[in-house]
């Protein structure tokens, strides 16, 4: 089955993002602020949450509408077929945010979105009561300029969060901000690369990552797994497919420099977590 998604991503690299996504082969591609749409199946949700560097999250999009006032959002939300995405004993958490909106306190929000769902999944279970106490199925929302926009998480933990920086020095850059920077520096299998405030090596290991042409999702799970719509099967192809396209020995070579020791010593167990250990000298 197709469906919508929302790649999410920092203001202002939406499109290196775009040009990411269509690279890894997604479809109707269309970049707006802070985010960037495409469409596909199983197998689009899962090749873009282990493939891309630059998102964020990706969500399923469920609905787009604009509301003023808690009527129109609740009635909105309650059109939206969730029964087809959440089980009769699934948990569905919401969490979201809004700006310049009339609708502007969250967790009031939180409330109204919530309750149409449980009016929705009532009608459909025909049941009263929702022990939630099966998978969880994450429901996010935004409101902006009074438009609504509902998903579901297929992330999980943001994208950012590769694994292999289980510690970091203070005021770290994130993973993917990072990726954005290797992707405009232009980082091939045989680029030579020298940080010379490396910190805790985070855009080496990115650059790294880049030219060994390794996924950076590989090693991570995804709450997407555990959707019964996107599935177990998808995350295991995508992550099969990123075995098979990592380059065995990239020439690339990464120095890192940094007036604090344990700064070098951190870049050094950081990028051993990544696997790039044999790239990167500091």
């Amino acid at each position: 089955m197709e469906y919508k998604f929302i790649a999410t991503c920092a203001l202002g690299i939406e499109g290196l993002l775009a040009d990411e996504l269509k690279r890894i082969g997604l479809k109707n591609v269309v970049a707006e602020n802070g985010r960037v749409f495409f469409s596909g199946d199983a197998t689009a949700c899962a090749k873009a949450n282990v493939f891309s560097r630059l998102s964020e999250r990706i969500l399923l999009n469920l609905a787009e509408f604009s509301a003023f006032d808690f009527d129109a959002l609740f009635d909105n939300v309650k059109k939206i077929p969730f029964e087809n995405f959440i089980g009769k004993f699934d948990a569905f958490p919401v969490t979201g945010y809004s700006l310049n909106s009339e609708l502007h306190s969250v967790p009031n929000c939180q409330s109204i979105i919530k309750k149409a769902i449980v009016e929705r999944l009532k009608t459909a279970y025909k049941t009263d009561w929702f022990l939630e106490n099966g998978s969880t199925v994450k429901i996010r929302f935004s409101i902006i300029k009074n438009k609504v926009t509902v998903a579901i998480d297929t992330s999980g933990e943001g994208l950012h969060k590769r694994g292999y920086r289980a510690h970091s020095n203070i005021a770290p850059i994130k993973e993917t901000l990072a990726a954005a920077m290797c992707s405009l520096a232009r980082i091939f299998p045989d680029t030579t690369l020298i940080d010379p405030f490396c910190g805790s090596g985070t855009i080496l290991i990115e650059a790294a990552l880049m030219a060994k042409n390794q996924a950076p999702g590989l090693n991570r799970k995804f709450v997407g797994e555990n959707l019964s719509f996107i599935g177990q099967n998808a995350f295991k192809n995508a992550r099969t497919e990123a075995l098979d396209l990592i380059i065995k020995n990239p020439e690339f070579k990464g120095s890192g420099f940094d007036i604090e020791k344990a700064c070098v010593d951190l870049t050094l167990e950081n990028a051993r977590k990544a696997g790039v250990e044999n790239l990167i000298t500091a």
